[in-house]
């Protein structure tokens, strides 16, 4: 038999002490595990709003493309707060900035 020496604090009683899994550790780990690779291997989301689900990430690139044109034109025009009238004509969608002249 050996002794337990006396007056250790919890830190030195608990130092080189490893607790074993248990059952229930191991079923948790393997739940978590499983989880995780189902996330990994789900199917990529529909769009998050429908009414872009018809662009393309080419078209959503051009149309990024011209509308940074208009910007950079209303910039150098000086006119720096503005916001867009959509409308539709037949086939075509219109897209109009709104601004104040005198700005």
């Amino acid at each position: 038999m050996s002794r337990i020496p006396k007056g250790l604090t919890d830190k030195d009683m608990f130092r080189d002490y490893v607790e074993e899994a248990s059952l229930e550790d191991r079923f948790i780990h393997a739940e978590k595990e499983s989880e995780r690779q189902r996330r990994e291997q789900a199917v990529p989301e529909p769009p998050a709003d429908l009414a872009r689900a018809g662009f393309t990430p080419e078209l959503t690139e051009a149309l990024g493309k011209v509308l940074l044109q208009l910007k950079m034109e209303l910039f150098r025009e000086g006119i720096r707060q503005y916001s867009f009238k959509i409308h539709r004509d037949g086939e075509q969608i219109i897209l109009t900035p709104k601004y104040k002249k005198n700005q």
